[in-house]
């Protein structure tokens, strides 16, 4: 009876059918070693830690026979951060039946590490074996992808070759996530397509999907287009993920026609092909198309879905709806950590500083751990709100209090906050005591807090730093010459100006989407078939905010020119003239909607505030960092952004 019983509760367990493999185990009479593992494993394998973990002290309590088996399926259970003391006392108790050698038992260790983002702890155990395989190799190989540290991927991938470890696509589908890590990476990731093609690797599928998104990644279109097309049977996981890296990497447009092209090739939707849909609509702030896949998941439905929903909350947020956000996230004690995160990184870049604050103290005292993300969204709701002192206190209570390492995210959120709020001196000072390695993102907010307080010695070290990191970063020459033009050092900003070659800065452009398309503004543009009306009416506009007190700011005019230039100059900025379309395309009294690629001048904030006013209109405009909401004359950011 036993070995029938044993035989559904394992077949129970592979289906994934909790219920039944639990009522199956609690009826048997007689339970062996097979039953007990069977049901660990089962619930670690489905979810359920907590069920598999106290079977396992059950087990041990009673005294119960246990074998590697046993503790391969504990230590599954142990593969998240809220069980990770269990998952060392777990550890302990491996070396104590002297398994710690014992390759099955030890691959599950450095796994259990690896999901929790304990890589030193990972790396400790896997150096110690005394045998490694495959699925060794490939756990390590895999992490270091994971956590963005392509160069020790591929030293473990260079190694794991000289060791003559058989390679499998499991192994090449982990080196190609570590080229995701870094658009400079694209040679390598070349190189270990060619490598796959060499090993007859080349046609499994998960290979293909990886390969799509490394060359996307990549910026090479071409490629990642041709692999997908080249594949006579599209899966839902290769459509995924083409949806997906197109969405990630700003290929919005392309990712929702994809989506649809998914659908007409009667490939069923899965919540993660919704999931990169309202990612990609989010990323473009196509709040239309968004809505149509919202209505689509409503349908099919995938909005009780937790990945969905969240997907659905974040799309709204970066479409400029946050009313839409707070209507359909579920309930505080229904939220997971994810919703939680979605929820402050919302509020963080509206502006809504106390409501981060205290969705963020609710989080906690409902018992859901934060994870380093929830700390990336409330320090830049600090930043953003010019919160000091917060900001500090939160990156300090991220170790002490929730024993989460501060990332080099963190520290640039830190930098900002700092630059922002004119402590530039201590942003310096905090950059030689931070706990990772400064990079490009670090030393650009350095350079952008020296431009906003004149400050063009520390403008110059930052840049310097930057250069040394990308010689071919235009930014940093922008910046600087910023810093120079903002203090009046003519001279310097043209010879900075001639250091850049033939290097060009990103344009500005400002846009807006309307019903029937997106029309786009480049300073001074005047190819816009309404450029008539959307000049008179920027002319409108000039005399009604001056006669409102409306005083031009020219310091944001960084040309050596005279004073009714500059302000000429001023007048052609993009977002100004995305503003006057917007407010002659919109039926009076509607919101107008103008997105931005850049930060937004500080004059043309002036000018918006004025024209909310004067106008009588609700106007929101979102730049790469944050939306800013005008009404009446006042900003949603105070003025701090």
């Amino acid at each position: 009876m036993s070995c029938v019983a044993n035989t559904l509760l394992s077949m129970y367990s592979e289906a994934g059918r909790c219920q039944d493999a639990e009522m199956v185990f609690h009826e048997m009479p007689e339970k062996d070693l097979i039953s007990w593992n069977s049901m660990i494993s089962c619930y670690a394998h489905g979810e359920k830690g907590a069920e598999a973990l106290s079977l396992f002290t059950e087990m041990i309590g009673i005294d119960n026979e246990i074998n590697y088996v046993t503790f391969t399926g504990a230590l599954s259970a142990c593969s998240c951060p809220d069980f990770l003391p269990h998952g060392k006392c777990v550890h302990a108790l491996v070396i104590l039946a002297g398994l710690e050698q014992n390759l099955i038992v030890n691959n599950a260790i450095i796994t259990m590490y690896g999901l929790v983002n304990l890589m030193d702890e990972a790396i400790k155990v896997f150096q110690r074996m005394h045998q490694r395989d495959v699925v060794s190799w490939n756990a390590l190989i895999g992490f270091y992808a994971e956590n963005e540290k392509p160069e020790d991927a591929f030293k473990a991938f260079t190694v794991m070759r000289q060791e003559g470890v058989p390679i499998n696509y499991i192994t090449v589908v982990n080196v190609l996530g570590a080229c995701l890590t870094s658009i400079h990476l694209s040679s390598l990731g070349m190189a270990i397509h060619g490598f796959a093609i060499l090993k007859g690797l080349e046609s499994f599928r998960y290979i293909q999907n990886s390969l799509v998104s490394m060359y996307t990644r990549c910026g090479d279109y071409d490629a990642s287009n041709r692999i997908f097309l080249q594949l006579e049977n599209k899966d839902v996981v290769t459509w995924n993920a083409m949806i997906a890296a197109n969405a990630h990497h700003g290929q919005s447009e392309e990712a929702i026609k994809q989506l649809i092209e998914m659908r007409t090739a009667e490939v069923r939707l899965d919540h993660f092909s919704f999931s990169a849909g309202f990612a990609g609509a989010a990323n473009s702030a196509s709040l239309e198309e968004g809505q149509q896949l919202h209505g689509l998941a409503l349908k099919l439905g995938y909005v009780s879905d937790v990945f969905v929903i969240n997907a659905v909350m974040d799309m709204y947020g970066k479409c400029g709806e946050i009313e839409d956000v707070l209507r359909i996230s579920p309930k505080p004690t229904d939220r997971r950590r994810l919703t939680w995160n979605v929820l402050i990184s919302v509020f963080a870049r509206h502006g809504c500083f106390m409501q981060a604050k205290e969705a963020f103290e609710e989080m906690v005292n409902l018992a859901v751990n934060p994870d380093h993300i929830t700390f990336v969204s409330l320090l830049t709701a600090c930043n953003h709100g010019g919160l000091v002192e917060e900001g500090l206190a939160y990156y300090a209570a991220m170790k002490s209090k929730f024993g989460i390492l501060q990332r080099i995210e963190h520290c640039v959120c830190m930098v900002d906050l700092l630059g922002r709020a004119g402590r530039v001196a201590e942003a310096e000072k905090f950059i030689d005591t931070m706990p990772v390695a400064p990079n490009d993102n670090v030393w650009r907010s350095l350079l952008a807090a020296s431009k906003v307080h004149g400050d063009v010695d520390l403008g110059r070290r930052a840049a310097e730093r930057l250069i040394e990191l990308d010689p071919l970063d235009d930014s940093a020459y922008v910046l600087l010459s910023n810093v120079c033009a903002t203090s009046r050092r003519w001279d310097e900003v043209e010879g900075i100006r001639r250091q850049m070659g033939s290097l060009r800065k990103k344009p500005a452009c400002s846009w807006v989407k309307l019903k029937d398309g997106v029309s786009s503004f480049q300073m001074g543009d005047k190819s816009h078939p309404q450029k008539k009306q959307i000049y008179g009416k920027l002319a409108e506009l000039m005399k009604k905010i001056k006669e409102a007190g409306y005083i031009p700011d020219t310091s944001f005019v960084l040309q050596d020119m005279d004073e009714e230039q500059k302000e000429s100059n001023l007048w052609s900025h993009s977002e100004r003239l995305a503003l006057a379309f917007a407010l002659i395309s919109s039926p009076e009294g509607s919101t107008a909607k103008v997105y931005k690629n850049l930060r937004v001048c500080g004059d043309c904030h002036t000018v918006y505030k004025f024209v909310s006013k004067v106008e009588e209109r609700r106007i929101v405009l979102r730049d790469p960092f944050r939306f800013h909401h005008f009404s009446g004359g006042e900003c949603s950011c105070s003025d701090y952004w």
